[in-house]
């Protein structure tokens, strides 16, 4: 089936509320033309799960700065003065995890399972005594699966069924959270007939996609898309 769709229809299916998960790794696999929809169409109180809160006034900041955004998910916030700012002040929520956690967390729910077991952050305050057991002769944290309700994703090639092809540091994430995710929408720099993407170099396959905006076509197109 041809999942290729109009931006604003893709968008559209975000409600107010929802969770979402948002591909990238700083600015290349950030689905910048995506978010900057969901900027125009004003949908609020999300919930938003990335790895980083990009730059001010870019990517997801936008959303932040706007007031769209209740709880940020997150590894760091270094770069964003702003979300800073708007985190001391209690003006969002924002809640932290080690960079490799945060991306077990998507993974684990990308793979059908409820959590996992780490010794990581062991007596820090990212552990409490509620999510710590003994197993095999070791004091082991808890941590649960992360899933969201959407998932925007940026790739550097598409074909019109929703196989994935990403490029450089977009391979982090993009792959992780295009699983973890009830409906994923994919930005595409590049969208290819059927059969024209080499089956051994795809890496998230079309079963996981539900739908394909072609930034080829798209009028709101970022030149600063990661690619």
């Amino acid at each position: 089936m041809n999942k290729q769709i109009a931006i604003k229809d893709a968008i559209a299916t975000i409600p107010d509320g929802a969770s979402i998960m948002v591909g990238g790794f700083g600015n290349p696999g950030t689905p910048f033309t995506l978010l900057d929809e969901l900027l125009k169409q004003g949908q609020i109180n999300l919930t938003l799960i990335k790895n980083d809160a990009n730059e001010a006034n870019i990517g997801i900041s936008k959303l932040i700065e706007n007031g769209q955004v209740d709880k940020l998910i997150t590894s760091h916030i270094g770069l964003n003065k702003v979300v800073i700012d708007m985190m001391n002040k209690e003006m969002i929520d924002v809640e932290f995890y080690p960079q490799g956690i945060l991306a077990e967390k998507v993974r684990s729910a990308g793979a059908g399972c409820f959590g996992f077991l780490t010794d990581i952050g062991l007596d820090t305050e990212i552990s409490d005594e509620e999510s710590l057991i003994h197993h095999q002769g070791k004091t082991l944290k808890i941590e649960s699966a992360l899933y969201a309700d959407f998932s925007l994703i940026h790739a550097h090639s598409a074909d019109c069924y929703g196989n994935l092809i990403y490029e450089s540091s977009a391979i982090n994430f993009n792959p992780l959270m295009a699983m973890a995710a009830n409906k994923v929408i994919v930005e595409a720099s590049h969208v290819v007939p059927s059969g024209d993407l080499n089956p051994a170099h795809i890496h998230t396959p079309s079963a996981f996609v539900n739908s394909i905006v072609d930034l080829a076509l798209s009028t709101h197109k970022n030149s600063s898309a990661g690619t």
